[in-house]
């Protein structure tokens, strides 16, 4: 597997490097660490701050990728390094691309509240814009070192099944537990809690057909994920939520201390897509790391 690693030097990049020595590689696996030197104008521009600068960040950048490299060193996998100039949101995923690589690591802040939708983060434009598989690595408050939860949730979708089969190239170690998850919004959740008394039997009724159905369906999607993912990883189990999925997945998340929530991405955009994409609201309120892969057609 090729991974393109992203580094800033903070703690948080840093972190992402301590998360990969958790994985399971090999000899042929590559891991590329990237270092974007970015460039923000002074507001009055003087030619010998500006060079001055320059040279202060270009001695920094040996330093930034040595950091990231000693982490890695237990790793078995093939280190290199690159050094680029640019925009980091541009030229991480531009690197990836033509380096055709499987997986872009990065660390993040985990800014979370309404700032998660207003600041701008070089973490989240790189995760929404990237048609390579984004790992996101966030502060671990449940570390087990060696082993690694993984929370899949699916919803059965085709964004769903392609990020399952990214989880599959992972070198994650034999005894990574991997915990399938799909979240039946029940038809209940929009009807005023007021009302039930009012129209209990009808409800009740309904909700006996439907659920079934629902349910039905439910373990179709689980079992197809177990299908694959089991060829792959020996401990997979599945399990059916009821109610809104992006709390629901991350209520789980936190009861079962998981290291990892993995879900895929149609790619909505605009309004719209800030305020409803599943992948968005779990990259800005999950406290455990998240993989997304944005599917493209």
């Amino acid at each position: 597997m090729k991974i393109l690693l992203a580094t800033d030097g903070s703690e948080y990049s840093e972190g992402a490097a301590k998360f990969l020595t958790r994985l399971n590689f090999s000899s042929d696996d590559e891991i590329t660490i990237l270092h974007v030197i970015s460039w923000v104008p002074f507001k009055y521009d003087k030619k010998s701050y500006y060079a001055s600068l320059k040279q202060i960040k270009q001695e920094i950048c040996p330093k930034i990728l040595d950091s990231a490299a000693n982490i890695l060193n237990p790793v078995r996998a093939k280190i290199t390094t690159k050094i680029v100039d640019g925009s980091p949101e541009k030229y991480i995923v531009n690197v990836a691309v033509d380096s055709d690589m499987d997986m872009i690591v990065m660390g993040a802040r985990g800014i979370k509240g309404i700032k998660s939708l207003i600041i701008g983060s070089v973490t989240r434009s790189v995760t929404l814009n990237s048609p390579k598989p984004v790992l996101v690595i966030k502060p671990q408050q449940h570390e087990e070192p060696g082993k690694v939860k993984i929370l899949f949730a699916t919803d059965g979708s085709d964004s769903a099944n392609e990020t399952g089969r990214v989880l599959t190239m992972i070198p994650f170690h034999d005894d990574t537990e991997v915990t399938i998850v799909n979240v039946i919004r029940t038809a209940l959740a929009d009807i005023p809690g007021k009302f039930v008394p009012e129209f209990g039997d009808r409800i009740k009724e309904v909700m006996e057909k439907t659920g079934s159905v629902e349910l039905i369906e439910s373990d179709k999607i689980i079992t197809h994920a177990q299908e694959y993912l089991s060829k792959r990883f020996k401990n997979v189990q599945g399990l059916t939520k009821f109610g809104y999925r992006a709390i629901e997945i991350l209520n789980t998340a936190e009861t079962s201390k998981t290291d990892l929530i993995a879900v895929g991405c149609r790619g909505l955009k605009g309004i719209k897509g800030m305020m409803r994409s599943l992948s968005r609201n779990i990259l800005n309120h999950s406290s455990c790391s998240v993989l997304i892969k944005k599917l493209y057609k």
